[in-house]
């Protein structure tokens, strides 16, 4: 039994937290959630975690926007209670996916050739270093290419009289601003460099500036800005951070490099331990040996991943790359996928960390059964499984899909009889003991 130590559980998984404290052998703590008529989150917790070390289990599956908030506003009312240490388990990290830009990002430009001319006929005129200067008085275009125009051809501009017999044009003080037009215009005046025959010059040019000042030249919004897209992933880990997390503790990250947008610990626990306890004890066995089975990646994201399990078993390794070409952002269908690799008659293993809509796994088997494979199976860690994602299983070339308890798969289990489920709750019990007694969490993993 574990003492001084306090285990909440959210709604998105009560299921796995009850797991847990049953191997710490501790009682879940007492905590009341709800929701108001108006949809904000109620958090109230029912017994003191003043000095102690707080540890909140909270999935990203089924409804992640309420369960992040109710998240964050149970870490917060645990160091509001004095709490020692708040660490959030997270089984499966919210918006994991979406610390990088899309497949179709466009950036915005940093440079433009004067000289080339743009998709609607216009010139380029402006450079890396910022958008068109100030337009000058009477001039179309936002700024000359080589400077600022002289007050000779400002003035000329401006239908104003020529220069004194002998005399040139002064040279501007200032650049690119409505004042140096102005200033420039006021010396020329004294100095008296306008003719004697024209004496309504001086009002008809103030007048002429007063009208380009008060209409300023229309804005056209520059190509590649309207791409950007927010980077969900970080906003996620600042405010676990900001609402008073210590430390976090996760299982198989989309993305390892996710851990450097926090400033807090990060334990990402790997699911792949049991994927492979399960390929020695159930599979290979099941079909002839090693020699018979071959490991899958199912995009060239997880190869690293699927080339672990391959070396640590002896068994061959296949590779499909997938080749996104969408005509619309949310256009995730037309992809080209090509099988690197021998599988004819010997039966493939696909690896992959997280299925959710499934069609990356169901495309992938139909291919491999297409090139000669006996018998395919999906071994995921996270099985979220959203939308028609049971159906597609159902009618796809898989013959068994193996996931984790990660997320809740007590309704996927009654609509997918494919569908088989390992216990992931003593492994994060496990985590959880070694981080409450100081000790090393990488042991936990090496069984070699």
């Amino acid at each position: 039994m574990v003492r001084n130590i306090v285990l909440f559980s959210g709604t998105s998984h009560p299921q796995l937290a009850e797991t847990i404290c049953t191997h710490l052998g501790i009682p879940p703590a007492k905590i009341h959630l709800s929701k108001f008529s108006v949809g904000e989150t109620r958090v109230e917790i029912g017994e003191s975690v003043r000095e102690k070390d707080v540890f909140i289990v909270q999935s990203g599956g089924g409804m992640v926007n309420d369960h992040l908030m109710e998240l964050l506003i149970t870490i917060s009312a645990c160091k509001t209670a004095s709490a020692k240490k708040v660490t959030a388990v997270l089984p499966l990290f919210p918006y994991s996916r979406q610390s990088d830009l899309p497949y179709n990002k466009v950036g915005a430009p940093l440079a433009r050739n004067p000289t080339r001319p743009a998709s609607d006929g216009k010139k380029q005129s402006y450079t890396f270093e910022s958008t068109p200067a100030t337009p000058y008085p009477a001039q179309s275009n936002g700024a000359e290419t080589n400077g600022a125009p002289s007050l000779s051809r400002r003035l000329t501009s401006l239908n104003v009289g020529g220069w004194r017999n002998g005399e040139s044009a002064p040279q501007p003080r200032r650049k690119d601003t409505m004042d140096s037009v102005q200033s420039d215009f006021s010396a020329a005046s004294t100095n008296g460099y306008f003719e004697e025959t024209n004496p309504q010059a001086p009002a008809s040019t103030s007048a002429a500036v007063a009208s380009t000042a008060a209409t300023p030249p229309s804005f056209k919004p520059q190509p590649g800005y309207k791409q950007w897209v927010a980077q969900a992933g970080t906003l996620v880990a600042d405010l676990l951070t900001c609402a008073g997390a210590d430390h976090v503790i996760t299982m198989d990250l989309h993305d390892p490099q996710y851990q450097g947008f926090f400033d807090i610990p990060v334990d990402n626990l790997y699911g792949r331990h049991l994927l492979r306890k399960y390929i020695q004890h159930q599979i290979i066995p099941k079909h002839g040996g090693p020699d018979n089975c071959v490991i899958v990646s199912p995009d060239a994201g997880g190869a690293k991943r699927a080339t672990h399990i391959a070396d640590s078993l002896g068994m061959d390794f296949a590779l499909i790359h997938k080749e996104r070409r969408p005509t619309h952002a949310h256009d995730r269908q037309n992809a080209s996928m090509l099988l690197v690799g021998a599988v004819a008659n010997r039966t493939c293993i696909l690896v992959d960390d997280l299925a959710d809509t499934s069609n990356t796994i169901t495309r992938a088997a139909k291919l491999l059964k297409k090139e000669g494979a006996s018998t395919v199976y999906a071994l995921v860690t996270h099985g979220v499984f959203s939308g028609d994602a049971v159906e597609r299983i159902n009618a796809s070339s898989l013959d068994k899909v193996v996931t984790t308890n990660s997320v809740p798969q007590e309704e996927h289990m009654k609509g997918c009889p494919k569908l088989e489920v390992l216990e992931v709750g003593h492994v994060f019990a496990e985590a959880i003991r070694r981080v409450h007694h100081g000790e090393s969490i990488s042991a936990l993993f090496q069984y070699d």
